[in-house]
């Protein structure tokens, strides 16, 4: 059996590194058939995960040689991390990684968000309309308060880019601390504070007990009208109801909807969104492009090696 167990898709390239050194077992919809990632991982000693393998205690029980999980990317959520600590089991985020391209998603779809209707003109124009009144109500991001809830790795980036176009940024987090030099880049303020000040807020908060449904029906009748929501960091954190009645209701500008409760999305989703205008909903994909896959993929082969050693060690 493989000494590194690869559960879903990864960079090509920097699989083959690991390859090269280790034997590997790779199958990128592993992680979706349980029992083959149960037996799979039975001598293994590594395994690279993302988000969708259930790190639990039975496939803890089923891996007795595991040393290290490498999660390309930084939401732990799927790990069952004290059962790892009480196995001895590395956990090994990617942090920082995808940061760039998370906070482009961000940066991009707040302008599309806030321009409005503008970037949807296509088939009229192609159809022979030209309505100019139709498409200029949109907003510019400059002099708008960008509000950042996570003020870690990824949501560092994500305001820097925000600053570099003219917006104020705020920032709540409930653990950073307030020495930390990382508040150079945002003025600390509570998340009441937040909420009501506004323009743009973006999520970067992991999913805990107290973050689940951090922004329900409460949080978003005190947002300003008009606001606009993205939410990039993890499902469960929005109450997906409450945003869908605030953006039919059109006291919600707008919102980006990179994660959501359930995942893939299942028909009563579906349905609570069906004919929303001003939303984006994209399937988990924020932090991935060419180039995070790369470099998140390339921090979890650092890890496996740094944990595992050379293979001549191995065996």
């Amino acid at each position: 059996m493989a000494d590194v167990v690869i559960s879903e898709f990864m960079d090509e390239d920097a699989a083959d590194t690991l390859m090269a050194d280790y034997d590997v077992f790779w199958k990128p919809d592993l992680w979706s058939r349980r029992e083959e990632l149960l037996s799979q991982v039975a001598d293994s000693r590594a395994i690279i995960v993302r988000n969708a393998t259930q790190v639990n205690t039975e496939l803890l029980a089923a891996a007795p040689n595991l040393k290290v999980v490498a999660r390309m990317g930084v939401g732990l959520d799927n790990i069952d991390l004290e059962a790892c600590k009480a196995r001895g089991v590395e956990v090994c985020p990617s942090i920082g990684a995808n940061a760039a391209s998370v906070a482009e998603y961000v940066i991009t779809t707040a302008l599309i968000l806030l321009r409005g209707p503008a970037y949807r003109a296509t088939q009229d124009v192609v159809g022979g309309a030209w309505d100019r009144p139709r498409f200029t109500s949109g907003r510019e991001l400059g002099d708008k308060v960008f509000g950042v809830v996570g003020f870690g790795s990824i949501g560092q980036v994500t305001a820097a880019k925000a600053k570099a176009l003219d917006m104020e940024v705020i920032a709540y987090d409930a653990v950073l601390p307030d020495h930390s030099p990382a508040w150079s880049g945002a003025r600390r303020v509570g998340l009441a504070e937040l909420i009501r000040s506004s323009d743009v807020i973006t999520l970067h908060c992991p999913l805990l007990p107290e973050t689940r449904n951090l922004l329900s029906a409460r949080e978003f009748a005190q947002m300003k009208p008009g606001a606009v929501l993205i939410n990039a960091a993890r499902g469960g954190i929005v109450d997906e109801a409450a945003c869908a009645a605030a953006l039919r209701a059109g006291s919600l500008g707008g919102a980006a909807l990179d994660t959501l409760a359930k995942e893939p999305i299942d028909a009563a989703t579906c349905a609570l969104f069906a004919g929303i205008e001003n939303l984006i909903l994209t399937p988990h994909i924020a932090g991935v492009t060419r180039e995070a896959n790369r470099r998140i993929a390339d921090v979890a082969v650092a890890n496996v090696r740094r944990v595992l050693g050379p293979r001549s060690a191995a065996v």
